[in-house]
């Protein structure tokens, strides 16, 4: 029993061409002069001001400090703006750019109190960027040095084991047609396999033996769109439109940019990294087999420890509807859990459930 990730499909599905790139040494070149061109300075709300771009009446410009001087946001900074006013940022879009700025400047001045605020700019030749504006304290994590990361332990993405994964299991030459490596002026998404040394498992399904490939993403976004976070799987196959097909053992980190973010990704999320980046299959393997054997004395009681009742009995409903047998061992309960997430409509839950089934493998260590 397995379950269908739809993560890596939805980025291929949306990213534009310039967002997308054909080896981790390109995207880690794109972040890297990101990161050259952009300055983080904390100021306070009243040294900001939004005024009208000369005379057009849909542009705006942000104007703070002399080392600032006027700035144009990003459509995500002027959103971020329009929160810390406490207006609506798409019915502001909406109003022209002189009345948008008053009720900005109003917001700023008169709906808060005096605090500081977090100012990411951009500037690399052309006009400086607004990037983002957030807390003082917000833990940036920088793309260029989880890129950098994931070169020192995988390669280059292209090559060797770790690599964009293929079509139905068979290698591909990386295009920006079929990547998945993105990055925007608000996130970042890597997926990378090795689907060279696939996991042999016995009895992994009705009885039958088959094989799984090893699978990783990891996200983050430097101007606040979203967490920071990986997620590891094995799975059967990645097709054309980029879903990962027969998912199992899904495991993620995902974590806030607080102030102690960027120690906490060094401290908890890069040695999983490297530890899946050095483990041999046997290891995985072992832990299968190990959940595989270890019975569940009373099946009910265990879920309901981690579920609630009617979800308890539709987990074991759908391993019932799978196996034609009720669960019995760590590895029913991991699969009968992700069989069950297939069925749920929203991704949140079903990232939650998947979360819960890589917890109860783990029991069999």
């Amino acid at each position: 029993m397995s379950t269908t990730l739809m993560q890596a499909s939805k980025q291929w599905a949306s990213r534009p061409a310039d967002e997308r790139f054909v080896s981790l040494l390109d995207l880690h070149t794109h972040c890297q002069s990101i990161h050259n061109g952009c300055r983080s300075r904390v100021l306070s709300n009243r040294n900001i001001e939004a005024m009208p771009f000369q005379d057009d009446n849909k542009s705006m410009v942000i104007v703070g400090p002399d080392e600032i001087g006027e700035i144009a946001p990003t459509n995500w900074s002027f959103g971020q703006l329009a929160r810390l006013a406490g207006a609506p940022a798409g019915y502001l879009a909406d109003l022209p750019s002189p009345i948008a700025a008053d009720c900005i400047n109003y917001g700023l001045r008169f709906n808060r109190a005096v605090e500081e605020v977090g100012v990411l700019s951009y500037r690399n030749g052309g006009a400086p960027e607004l990037r983002a504006v957030t807390g003082p304290n917000y833990g940036r994590i920088w793309n260029c040095n989880i890129t950098q990361s994931l070169i020192e332990k995988f390669g280059d993405g292209t090559t060797g084991d770790w690599k964009v994964p293929g079509e139905f299991g068979k290698d591909v030459t990386v295009t920006k047609a079929n990547t998945t490596l993105y990055a925007s002026d608000r996130d970042m998404f890597v997926f990378l396999a090795d689907e060279k040394n696939r996991i042999d498992m016995p009895n992994r399904r009705d009885g039958k033996s088959g094989s799984l490939a090893r699978g990783f993403f990891v996200w983050n976004s430097e101007v606040g769109s979203t967490s920071i976070g990986a997620a590891f799987f094995l799975f059967d196959y990645v097709c054309c439109n980029r879903i990962v097909w027969g998912a199992e053992e899904f495991k993620e980190f995902r974590m806030n940019h607080t102030a102690g973010a960027p120690a906490r990704w060094i401290e908890n999320i890069m040695p999983v990294l490297h530890e899946y980046s050095e483990s041999k299959t046997a290891g995985v393997t072992q832990a299968i087999a190990a959940a595989q054997t270890k019975k569940i004395d009373d099946v009910d009681e265990f879920l309901k420890k981690r579920f609630s009742r009617k979800m308890t009995e539709n987990i074991k409903a759908a391993h019932l509807s799978d196996e034609n047998r009720p669960i019995e061992t760590l590895w029913d309960a991991t699969t009968a859990i992700t069989a069950y997430a297939r069925g749920v409509s929203y991704q949140n839950e079903r990232i939650v459930l998947e979360r819960e089934a890589g917890k109860v493998l783990d029991l069999a260590a």
